[in-house]
């Protein structure tokens, strides 16, 4: 395997960052569920008022070959906390140690950045990502439920 390393990402990593998000759309068997794009990325994350930060894996050629994809929020009860929403590698490189490398970037950034906590989903069903947080001695919380709104339905109910 090629050198690793992992940085910040920048706005022209956008296109690569994108493609790694379509990438696990396909694995996740919901391509049709990724509405974002590279420019959308770029406007979101690097304007006045950055919604989200990465870090990316890049090879020995420039290539990126996985990224985690985060963002700070704030609990009543914890305080600081950094929400980590997608971590992807790339297939060719998973089980190589990227992910680990990506984590622990991750979790140091949150120790810098004094967060009180770092959360993160995974789906039920992936199995390598559930041995993979297990392994790493994170607690898998079976007590708290995901709610979410759809966007037609924010829309539904501000027309309401």
């Amino acid at each position: 395997m090629s050198q690793i390393h992992i940085r910040k990402g920048v706005a022209a990593d956008m296109p690569q960052v994108h493609q790694l998000v379509y990438e696990l759309s396909v694995y996740e068997q919901a391509p049709h569920e990724v509405h974002t794009s590279p420019e959308q990325y770029v406007q979101d994350g690097f304007g006045e008022h950055p919604l989200f930060e990465c870090f990316v894996a890049e090879n020995e050629e420039g290539r990126i070959v996985g990224i985690a994809f985060f963002y700070f929020g704030y609990s009543t009860w914890k305080g600081k906390k950094l929400y980590l929403d997608d971590l992807i590698v790339t297939e060719a490189y998973r089980r190589k140690g990227v992910g680990m490398k990506l984590f622990d970037r991750l979790v140091r950034y949150a120790a810098e950045q004094g967060a009180q906590q770092m959360r993160w989903h995974v789906l039920d069903w992936n199995e390598p990502a559930i041995e993979f947080y297990k392994k790493i001695d994170a607690e898998l919380d079976p007590e708290w439920i995901t709610c979410k709104l759809s966007a037609a339905r924010l829309k539904a109910w501000a027309e309401s």
